[in-house]
């Protein structure tokens, strides 16, 4: 009778554990309210900032950034958390605490759409990192980061966090993204997105009651541009009609974007540059990008320079091929999960 009530006990806590772990994995949305922010440009209001978490406070934090346009609550599953969070993968939910905050602008957190159109505080990644940092430390109570790494406008904000808080963190992961000053075809393919909305005149100076049809062609111009990988694409479309049927799918598709968020979403990168100050890095960092990167075209080689200042970093291309994306490829968490298991294994604990 003994064994069996040992058996039973430890039957008992064995299931306990497995729910727990699935209690941990399962994902949680919240708002804080940080009162009183303050913008760069000296406006202050109340900011209301949506996150989603997976795992237990009480484990190791991990900051998980998503990029323009996206959410938190986007990067769970699919190619990027389905290949990160589940068990026994590199960012496990049992075993580390992971928090992916929607941006300012962004999904459930405070953005024109809400009912200041143009006239919401005109932000940029400076307020978007500091409206994080004060969600991690006020509103979580979180003093130290084991790693921080976010996807495209997410792998941008991760080089400013390394340089912002430099001791707030472990290590660093900057994915599809480059530490030099927003420019180039970046730029001004960004800038022509933005031309676009505000030159129909459906977008009535943001106080349209209907979405601007320009919107839609706009973006999907923006995207077929800068995102999707010229291998990938050809090998989708290797004809007109091939290709016809790419772009019918894509008009086709739901349009859940506002127009005035998209415009501050994209003008938010206007002054981005971490250049200056990137000997302020001083955790290990992993940057990875593909070779195929429409956005950040490594033919450039401001990566490559600006890790030579970075006292830890080190870099990764994934090679181009049919089965990259371009700058989505980073999105794809199997490219690169190995070498992030390897990375955190290798960075102390601070």
């Amino acid at each position: 009778m003994r064994l069996f009530r040992t058996i039973s006990a430890a039957m008992l806590a064995a299931c306990c554990f497995l729910a727990g772990r699935a209690d941990a994995a399962a994902p949680q949305q919240r708002d804080w309210v940080a009162q009183d922010f303050s913008f760069h440009t000296g406006q202050t209001m109340t900011l209301k900032l949506h996150y989603t978490t997976l795992g237990d406070p009480a484990s190791p934090a991990v900051l998980v950034l998503h990029g323009t346009g996206g959410t938190g609550a986007g990067m769970v599953a699919g190619a990027f958390g389905g290949e990160l969070f589940g068990p026994g993968q590199p960012l496990d939910a049992g075993r580390y605490f992971i928090i992916l905050p929607d941006a300012i602008g962004s999904g459930g957190s405070s953005k024109p759409s809400d009912g200041l159109k143009m006239k919401f505080p005109r932000y940029n990644y400076d307020d978007i990192v500091a409206a994080q940092y004060r969600l991690l430390t006020e509103g979580l109570g979180i003093k130290h980061l084991r790693l921080v790494t976010g996807n495209s406008m997410g792998g941008m904000l991760t080089w400013m966090w390394g340089e912002a808080h430099p001791d707030f963190m472990d290590a660093l992961l900057p994915l599809a993204s480059t530490p030099g000053a927003m420019s180039g075809r970046n730029w001004m393919l960004r800038r022509m997105l933005i031309e676009s909305i505000k030159a129909d005149p459906a977008w009535k100076d943001g106080e349209y009651v209907t979405q601007p049809p320009a919107l839609r062609t706009a973006t999907i111009l923006f995207g077929i541009a800068t995102s999707g990988g010229t291998l990938a694409l050809q090998a989708s479309a290797p004809s007109r009609e091939a290709a016809d049927r790419l772009v019918d799918a894509r008009l086709a598709a739901p349009q859940n974007a506002d127009a005035n968020n998209t415009i501050y979403q994209w003008d938010a990168s206007r002054d981005y540059d971490p250049a200056p100050q990137l000997e302020r890095i001083t955790v290990p960092l992993l940057a990875i990008n593909s070779a195929d990167d429409e956005r950040n075209p490594p033919e450039t080689g401001i990566l490559a320079d600006a890790i030579a200042r970075v006292k830890k970093g080190k870099f990764y291309l994934i090679p181009a091929s049919a089965q990259t994306r371009g700058h989505g490829t980073a999105g794809i968490a199997k490219f690169w999960s190995g070498m992030l298991a390897d990375f955190l294994e290798s960075a102390p604990r601070r």
